[in-house]
Parts: C-alpha cells; sequence; structure tokens
C-alpha cells in the first residue's frame, strides 16, 4: 500500500495506528505498526528494524526493546556495507580518511547512520517511512537525504529505501541491510541453505576481498561450497559475500533458508539494485545470544568498493537511488 502523509489534519488518526515508546530504550523511540495478521516494530537508532511478527510468529532474530543494537541486527548500512580498509579512499583526487569502527582490524565499518537518529516521514495503514539527513564529517563531504518504508502484506515485508545526493559533486554511494531470519533452537548445521549465487568474494584476515572467485560444488564445506541446488550448512561457517545472482521472472533473486522443524524464510532483493548478497551464520551456533539467527544482508556492492570501485554507485549532484528488498511471509513445517 502507498504510504499517505502525514498531515497536521491526518496526524492524530494516524497516529491512532501507531504504537509509539518514551524513547527511553538505548535504541530510541519505538515505532509498532499492527494489522490483522503483521505487527512490525522500528526504532529511532538508525531506522532499524528490531521484530516482525507474523500470525503470532516472531520472523527475525532482532533485540527486545530494553537492549542495546548488537551484531547488526536490523541495521541499516549506508552509504557504504561492510568495511573499507584502513577507512581510507580517494574520489575526485582527494584522499579522505574516515575513523575506524573496526578498532581490531582497522577497518571503517558498515557506514555512517547506524547510530544516529531517524524520524517518522510517512504513515500508511500497513506501512511506515523514516528518514534522516546524512551530512558532511570527518572522512564524509557530501549530503544525502535518505527514506526508508517498512510495509507489510500478504506476500510479506518489503522495504524500499531511497537515497538522494543533495550536495553540489558527485558523491559515492553503496548500500546493505542486516536483517537476522530466526532459526529458533536448531541446530544451524541442520539449516538448509538455497543461494543463487555463482561467485563469491575472498577475503584476507581483515575481512577484505582480494579476489572473486566461482562456487565449486565439489567443495564440501567453506565459502566456496555451491548452495545452488539447496543443501545442508554442516561445517560451513560463512561470513561471505556472494554476486553473479540469478533472478526469477520478476527480477527478483531469492535466498532460502529452510529450518528443520521450523519455518522457510525466503529473503529476496531486485537483481538491479542488488547484485550482492551476504550470508552470516555467526549468530546462529550454539553458546551465541539468543535469539539465534541467519543474516542474509542485500547489498548494492561488496565491501572496500569506495576503494576497488566494484559495483559502486556515484550518484550525481540531485540524482536518486532506490532500491527494495523482503522477505516473504514464512511458512511453517
Amino acid at each position: 500500500m502507498t504510504p499517505r502523509p502525514v498531515t497536521p489534519e491526518s496526524r492524530a488518526g494516524a497516529l491512532a495506528l501507531l504504537a509509539m515508546s518514551d524513547g527511553a530504550a538505548p535504541s530510541g523511540q519505538q515505532w509498532t505498526v499492527s494489522t490483522a495478521s503483521d505487527e512490525f516494530t522500528v526504532c529511532e537508532v538508525g531506522g532499524t528494524l528490531r521484530s516482525w511478527v507474523h500470525d503470532g510468529r516472531e520472523v527475525l532474530a532482532g533485540f527486545d526493546p530494553q537492549d542495546p543494537i548488537l551484531a547488526g541486527r536490523g541495521q541499516q548500512l549506508l552509504p557504504w556495507p561492510n568495511r573499507i580498509r584502513d577507512g581510507r579512499y580517494v574520489v575526485g583526487g582527494v584522499e579522505r580518511q574516515l575513523p575506524l569502527t573496526e578498532v581490531g582490524l582497522g577497518n571503517a565499518s558498515h557506514g555512517l547512520v547506524r547510530w544516529v537518529p531517524w524520524s517518522v516521514v510517512d504513515l500508511g495503514e500497513a506501512s511506515l517511512t523514516v528518514g534522516t539527513t546524512l551530512r558532511p564529517q570527518p572522512g564524509w563531504d557530501w549530503t544525502l537525504a535518505l527514506t526508508t518504508t517498512y510495509a507489510v502484506g500478504p506476500d510479506g515485508l518489503s522495504v524500499t529505501t531511497v537515497v538522494t545526493n543533495l550536495s553540489d559533486t558527485s558523491a559515492p554511494f553503496g548500500g546493505g541491510w542486516h536483517p537476522y531470519v530466526a532459526i529458533g533452537d536448531a541446530a544451524v548445521e541442520g539449516v538448509r541453505l538455497t543461494l543463487p549465487a555463482a561467485e563469491y568474494a575472498v577475503v584476507d584476515d581483515r575481512l577484505l576481498p582480494v579476489g572473486i572467485e566461482p562456487v565449486d560444488a565439489s567443495v564440501e564445506s567453506g565459502p566456496g561450497t555451491d548452495f545452488r541446488a539447496g543443501r545442508e550448512i554442516g561445517a560451513t561457517r560463512l561470513d561471505t559475500a556472494y554476486t553473479g545472482l540469478v533472478g526469477d521472472d520478476d527480477g527478483r533473486w531469492r535466498v532460502r533458508v529452510d529450518v528443520p522443524g521450523g519455518p522457510t524464510h525466503v529473503v529476496w532483493g531486485d537483481l538491479a539494485a542488488f547484485p550482492w548478497v551476504q550470508v552470516f551464520t555467526g549468530k546462529a551456533e550454539a553458546g551465541q545470544p539468543e535469539p539465534h539467527g541467519i543474516a542474509v544482508e542485500p547489498m548494492t556492492c561488496p565491501a572496500d568498493a569506495f576503494n576497488s570501485g566494484r559495483d559502486l554507485v556515484m550518484l550525481e549532484p540531485g540524482q536518486s537511488w532506490t532500491g527494495t528488498w523482503g522477505i516473504e511471509a514464512p511458512v511453517w513445517s
């Protein structure tokens, strides 16, 4: 459904559809939209998707309102996903230095809007749009307007982001989103993953790409495992970016996560906007803090794209980028 503007005249009635907290939570205000079959919550810090309940069951491995955001759960990774080596890059002949937010590996990690406040822009009967403005700061010289619309319907949840360059020079841009689909108490080894990707990024000990390699059907475990036909994760542990994605007739790629005795999750992305997807299983293992989940992360580009230029978007002054991804309504076995 198309969101309707929250005008002064409609605000009182519109906000009756929106449950809000008082903002005392570590992640700020909690904005909850409820329909007959769905309830989702977005929080002020980072415009983060904290929770989505469908037919009374939690779909995401999110976090509680009284907890801080950990492990990127539900966050938006803008204006770059993943990592920038040494936090250093050159655009237009000018070298820039970002703060190192992944100190142990010496990288600038996951963009600049994860911890800034977002606000409600539009509200629909089954949707919520939040927005923020990213302004110049150390290592970043541009102004971007960002809005993200979360919407639920019979097919599931969709997420649409629009980024507009308000500066008078070209701005580098990449994006990623970090949802975890819940696996409950299932062992990650038994989860079946279907991933329509022909290639993956080989990384060094700082988790930065050093090359692109084809997946290999003969590999039994590891990042190079071929998941195109679907197979159990087994001994494989993934923190891996995949490309060479194949879309369906509707132009969307789909990653399927089949949880034994639980739901089948399908995460999708518009191939034209998201030629990459990262899969991270590090928070799905026994011994990790609950809730356990597998992150399936739509991305516009791989790590360090500000330096490699691979699939980097250069937004001209006044130009906008739009991308949509989502999660289908889960099917429970």
